[in-house]
């Protein structure tokens, strides 16, 4: 049975499908970019306001920029915009759900206005993002890059948007010129300070093309920073099959995700919002500094060690790098010696029960999230995950060891790129051959990787730091079977 409104009465007498009346939600929230992991987060938060009873303002209209969405665009229409969510739990559980708090979805490239016009509604109080950190336009050193051609296009044509900075500014300015109170801008994505990023990028973009709207931007409208946490691993064949097999339903693109679900948000809104923290996980603080260098220090860095040195070794993914015994501890030493000493207190969160927790998560066997999609980007995650704990400690004195060893193994899976049994790494990475290349010369240069300076920036200058780099790729290289090395900890 298709997954459909027309089939939803049918389909709920085998699946939870909740009671709420989607004719009667409106739209006070317009997200752009919808993947796995909104749908497995927001979205979730929401409709779980939704089915508690009242908040009906706060459907969700999705919005895909790029000609790539038209897949997910084409299963939408089919579906009526329903997805089913799949939780999986360690213990084996499984939980299943319909899901059908999203309003409608625009396809950007089809009818630009109608994105715009959506996002100028008045029934609209946010605007929120899960671009990744590709679609915020940052250069290396963390500046807006002016020099992209949509950008240049959209400062010469405002009326012909290509990016969500050409949106929004198009947006905002129907709202201003109708002296309408704005939209929250908030992001979603896994960026360090992400509403300040996004509000310094978007007030770069507008500084060039129409300074009064930057100044009214600048003055009015909230850039929230948010913190998310939620393991949504890339959805399968099995999450489709799984569906047909237990409740005879056909959903095309359904989501799997962990049962933990955390958000913390900045209490910092333009125009109002949902009470999001009614849903178990999500809190809103004054603060969100704390929380996001905890969960990026720990979790995503964890994810790194566990990635790539899974990856050498064969492994396809996290749970199976958690049955390793060298691997847990070498994730443990880590967190344990490097990551935790430099870390802020972080209230309310006990950081050794938090790691534990982590632990259970990467473990859970249901989830199996793959090593190829934890690695991939490492150019564009490494550098905010890892490299600000090396940075620390070289300022304050601390361990760089393990650290420092995660990158030789890096350089050693860029040079070589097959793991310790001769099979071809699945790499996924804007940087790929820049940094095949500078890793392919380690042997005659050991700085040579480092000398990629878009992701590396300063650290090369560091002489403490090459140092002990020189010695631990050089030990890589003489000894590369990654069980050997882990030997060392």
């Amino acid at each position: 049975m298709q997954l459909n409104q027309k089939n939803l009465p049918a389909v709920s007498r085998s699946i939870k499908v909740p009671a709420y009346d989607r004719n009667e939600i409106k739209t006070g929230i317009v997200h752009v970019g919808v993947g796995g992991f909104h749908r497995a987060h927001q979205a979730v938060v929401v409709q779980q306001l939704l089915a508690a009873g009242g908040h009906k303002e706060w459907g969700i209209c999705g919005i895909g920029l790029r000609e790539g969405d038209s897949k997910i665009a084409d299963i939408f229409a089919r579906q009526d915009c329903l997805y089913t969510l799949i939780t999986r739990y360690p213990t084996g559980e499984v939980e299943s759900e319909v899901m059908q708090q999203m309003t409608d979805f625009l396809l950007a490239p089809d009818n630009k206005q109608a994105v715009v016009d959506r996002m100028a509604n008045p029934e609209t109080k946010i605007v929120s993002l899960t671009i990744t950190e590709g679609g915020y336009n940052l250069t290396a050193d963390g500046e807006f890059d002016l020099r992209h051609p949509d950008i240049q296009h959209e400062l010469k044509h405002p009326n012909d948007p290509k990016t969500i900075y050409g949106y929004l500014s198009a947006a905002l300015r129907k709202r201003k010129d109708k002296q309408q109170t704005p939209f929250t801008v908030m992001s979603c994505d896994n960026i360090q300070h992400n509403g300040d990023v996004t509000r310094k990028m978007l007030l770069s973009f507008l500084s060039a093309q129409d300074e009064g709207l930057a100044a009214w931007v600048g003055e009015e409208v909230a850039f929230p920073n948010s913190m998310v946490d939620r393991i949504t691993p890339v959805t399968t064949a099995a999450e489709m099959d799984y569906l047909k097999d237990q409740f005879d339903l056909e959903d095309e693109w359904p989501v799997t995700c962990e049962p933990f679900l955390q958000w913390i948000i900045e209490d910092n809104f333009s125009n109002g919002r949902p009470d999001f923290d009614k849903v178990d996980g999500v809190q809103f603080v004054t603060d969100v500094t704390p929380y996001e260098k905890m969960k990026i220090r720990l979790l995503n860095a964890g994810h790194s060690v566990l990635g790539i040195c899974g990856a050498l070794m064969g492994i396809q993914t996290i749970n199976a790098c958690m049955e390793n015994e060298q691997l847990r501890t070498v994730l443990r030493k880590f967190w344990d010696e490097e990551a935790t000493p430099i870390l802020d207190k972080v209230e309310g969160i006990d950081l050794e029960a938090y790691k534990d927790s982590l632990q259970v998560r990467f473990a859970n066997p249901n989830i199996r999230d793959k090593v190829s999609r934890i690695c991939s980007e490492s150019s564009a995650k490494l550098p905010k995950f890892l490299l600000p704990t090396i940075e620390e400690n070289l300022s304050k004195g601390g361990s760089i060891d393990m650290a420092t060893w995660l990158i030789a193994a890096w350089c050693y899976y860029s040079d070589k790129q097959i793991d310790q049994n001769g099979q071809s790494l699945e790499i996924i990475d804007a940087m790929q051959e820049q940094l095949h290349r500078a890793a392919q010369n380690t042997t005659a240069d050991a700085l040579s990787f480092l000398r990629v300076r878009e992701v590396f920036g300063s650290l090369i200058d560091n002489e403490t730091f090459t140092s002990l780099y020189a010695t631990t790729v050089r030990r890589y290289y003489e000894a590369p079977l990654m069980s050997v090395q882990l030997q060392r900890w």
